[in-house]
């Protein structure tokens, strides 16, 4: 096959560095992959996993004509089965460029929620068990499960880092617990925990002394950086580290003796055998253990919490026995280890992947879905701009990221049914 494959952007963040790291393992199973997008800080990451970058013009309005056009010129012009684009607006822009082409195009969607325009007959991957029901439930008839994979090779507690180097040029304390966040620096979903983790460590006086490293930027590194310096103030030590952002931060995950996070950050951590807590939302913390797993492995790992005032004392009570208890903080890394390489490996998302490419384009072969599908998405989209366009006219807060209205938040009782392997 030859496919291209579109991430939704090209900054440094979970969905992008699944993208790029699937895309190199199909490729070394003998497929041809291409990476196609705006240029950006990925573009390092694609050049290291040895993937050709095709670049596209900017977008404007989304989804674009300009953009689409550029999408079938390159997979008309290099013979493309597949069109793979990663969240809605590479979803939209890849379904309308394959449209009566030869290309199949295919989505998936690691957002906490699927937006509903992307049309229902669109052969689509998505992230959690929940949302695979919920998606299914609503008439989706082409939609699969694909939770985020990481790369167990270069993302191991066996990976050849220089450690020291990296606490020495970040001033770690060797006599203080290292506590680390990897995360872009977002409004939606992130910034709510972040700031509770920089509150947490900043308040707390007892022994051990534990330092919060903060990897990643975003369009709330600011508020970030004025909450972090605050926290050192009222502490008065450098409690919280903002190292910005890192196109390789497994010296982050590495050096760490507890991870927070979320969705890949989250996984990437348990890969390095380091225990891990939960970040959501609402006042939600939650640590990885045996008798959790079964709710993250439903939900994704993300949660939501009741009430945003409670995070603080909810994340120190999760945190206050990692810190303390060396033998559980071992015991849960390597239950954080084991797991992640029995079901998160990189190598079996490939093959995964590929019969998902497969058996879209036996499917959808000539690209093109009912007209029923495409005009009911449509509607659906005409009917998302104007409520955007209503809330802005009424000044009210616009999020333009499905990140913003989790499955999780508003499904946490629905009954749960494990998908099979």
């Amino acid at each position: 096959m030859r496919i291209l494959v579109y991430p939704h952007d090209m900054a440094i963040g979970g969905s992008q560095l699944n993208a790029v790291d699937l895309a190199a393992a199909v490729r070394d199973r003998g497929h041809w992959v291409g990476v196609i997008g705006q240029p950006g800080s990925l573009q390092s990451h694609i050049s290291e996993r040895g993937l050709e970058f095709i670049e596209l013009p900017p977008p404007g309005r989304r989804p674009s004509p300009r953009v689409i056009g550029a999408i079938r010129k390159v997979a008309e012009d290099r013979n493309i089965d597949v069109i793979h684009g990663y969240e809605w607006p590479p979803a939209l822009e890849a379904a309308i460029a394959s449209r009566g082409r030869r290309a199949t195009a295919v989505a998936t969607v690691l957002s906490m929620s699927v937006a509903p325009f992307i049309p229902y007959d669109l052969p689509l991957l998505v992230g959690t068990e929940q949302i695979l029901e919920v998606e299914r439930s609503r008439g989706r008839t082409a939609t699969g499960l694909m939770e985020p994979p990481i790369d167990i090779t270069v993302n191991s507690p066996e990976a050849d880092l220089n450690v020291g180097e990296f606490a020495t040029k970040w001033g770690l304390a060797t006599e203080c617990m290292t506590v680390v966040i990897v995360s872009r620096l977002a409004n939606e979903m992130k910034l709510e925990g972040i700031l509770t983790a920089i509150d947490a460590v900043g308040s707390r006086r007892d022994s051990p002394p534990v330092q919060l490293l903060i990897v990643g930027t975003g369009p709330a590194a600011e508020q970030v950086r004025r909450h972090a310096n605050k926290a050192n103030q009222k502490a008065g030590r450098r409690c919280v580290i903002l190292a910005g952002e890192m196109q390789d931060p497994r010296c982050a995950y590495a050096v760490a003796d507890v991870v927070l996070g979320m969705g890949s950050s989250a996984l990437r951590g348990m890969a390095f055998g380091k225990p891990v807590i939960v970040q959501g939302e609402s006042g939600y913390w939650r640590t990885v253990t045996e008798r959790s797993l079964p709710d993250f492995l439903w939900q994704g790992w993300y949660g939501a919490g009741p009430e945003a005032s409670q995070g603080a004392s909810r994340l120190l009570s999760e945190l206050e026995p990692l810190l303390r208890q060396e033998a559980l903080r071992n015991h849960l890394g390597e239950f954080s280890l084991l797991t992640l390489r029995d079901r998160f490996s990189l190598d079996a998302a490939a093959e995964r992947q590929i019969d998902f490419y497969d058996n879209a384009i036996s499917h959808f072969a000539d690209g093109r879905g009912t007209l029923a599908a495409e005009v009911a998405a449509g509607t659906r989209f005409v009917a998302y701009k104007g409520a955007r366009l209503l809330a802005r006219l009424r000044r009210a807060t616009v999020a333009d990221d499905f990140n913003a209205r989790p499955v999780a938040r508003t499904a946490a009782d629905e009954p749960r049914t494990v998908v099979a392997r």
